[in-house]
């Protein structure tokens, strides 16, 4: 199997400087992409950068430019079920999961592959979805990073109409009695068709419009609504770092920044996660949507200015010189 994956750059969204695609093997042999961007200068650390539900590694290029310009090398991937990895079901567009088993487990095998290529101090820097995955490998005992810095994370799944424990005991009938696979509620309209103004995910139009452009120029990267499976890990993953005693146990500095005005997670829950973790500065953005990271400049600043402060004594300086080895990859220019 060639180790080349492609990177999806278009005029709005270049590649940044460095980058290499590569594929690496998931716990059951399932044929995963990450990225490899090396830090600008000196390297004074790595991220590890992890996003959230229906979003590809590429979507990411602008803020992996930006932790490039910081000193950082960068790790990105594409979680097991989205992007170019591959998915739970023959039906691609549909949102699945089976549990955060699978997750961890690539995650673990993610770090073990480029860890080589990897200098230290290593930071987690993780979304929505992938920030509940990132702490949740923390409080499995993943203990090589020096930090964790999480957006937005899915601790808690808004449900809008439906009481939290009604929705809590349908999800996991449903998921429990053959309908794990199926749309919730059967809803499979297409992603594509959502306005700016009904996916309310951030204020800043050009950024969304810029996704939907690396969408149209690869479909392949598109995921349309959740399955009862994925809701039901999603509501199981958040309850376990919400009530485990093995959240009160993670040593790893945190850094949660959390929404305000989010219609995805629970920005309350979140609250409640902080407050168990023994070493977390928790920080929440009144006005923000729920991608922070996505927001307007205005919002992406408060972000920026908390994580440079965080990081700061964490990787202070740079120390060494980062070429990773010459392994295959290759760029995709579309448009």
């Amino acid at each position: 199997m060639t180790t080349s994956a492609p990177l999806i750059g278009i005029p709005e969204a270049p590649v940044p400087d460095g980058g290499v695609g590569e594929w690496y093997l998931g716990a059951d042999g399932a044929r995963l992409r990450a990225a490899l961007f090396p830090a600008k200068g000196l390297a004074r650390g790595s991220v590890v950068l992890s996003p959230g539900r229906t979003e590809p590694l590429d979507k990411y290029f602008e803020v992996i430019g930006e932790l490039q310009d910081r000193g950082f090398a960068v790790l990105t991937h594409d979680w097991r079920g989205q992007g170019l990895s591959a998915r739970f079901l023959p039906d691609r567009i549909r949102g699945h999961a089976k549990g955060s088993g699978p997750f961890l487990d690539d995650y673990r095998r993610l770090l073990d592959h480029f860890e080589p290529r990897l200098p230290k101090p290593w930071i987690q820097v993780a979304h929505s979805m992938g920030g509940c995955l990132a702490l949740l490998a923390l409080a499995k005992g993943e203990t090589r990073f020096a930090g964790s810095a999480l957006s937005a994370p899915m601790l808690g799944i808004v449900t809008n109409d439906f009481g939290y424990a009604f929705a809590r005991a349908l999800t996991f009938g449903a998921s429990h009695l053959g309908l794990a696979t199926r749309y919730l509620f059967g809803d499979a309209s297409d992603p594509l068709t959502v306005s700016f103004e009904k996916d309310r995910i951030a204020h800043d139009r050009a950024r969304w419009d810029r996704f939907r452009a690396q969408l149209a120029a690869c479909p392949d990267l598109v995921i349309g609504n959740l399955t009862w499976g994925w809701l039901d890990f999603a509501f199981s993953a958040g309850a376990f770092l919400r009530r485990s005693s093995a959240t009160t146990r993670i040593k790893t500095p945190v850094l949660m920044v959390a929404s305000g005005d989010d219609d995805r997670v629970l920005t309350a829950d979140s609250r409640k996660v902080a407050a168990r973790l023994p070493n977390c500065r928790y920080v929440e953005i009144p006005e923000s949507w729920h991608e922070i990271l996505m927001e307007t400049d205005d919002i992406r600043a408060i972000w920026w200015r908390e994580f440079d402060a965080f990081v700061a004594p964490l990787a202070p300086t740079q120390t060494a010189p980062f070429s990773p080895p010459g392994e295959g990859g290759e760029r995709m220019r579309a448009g």
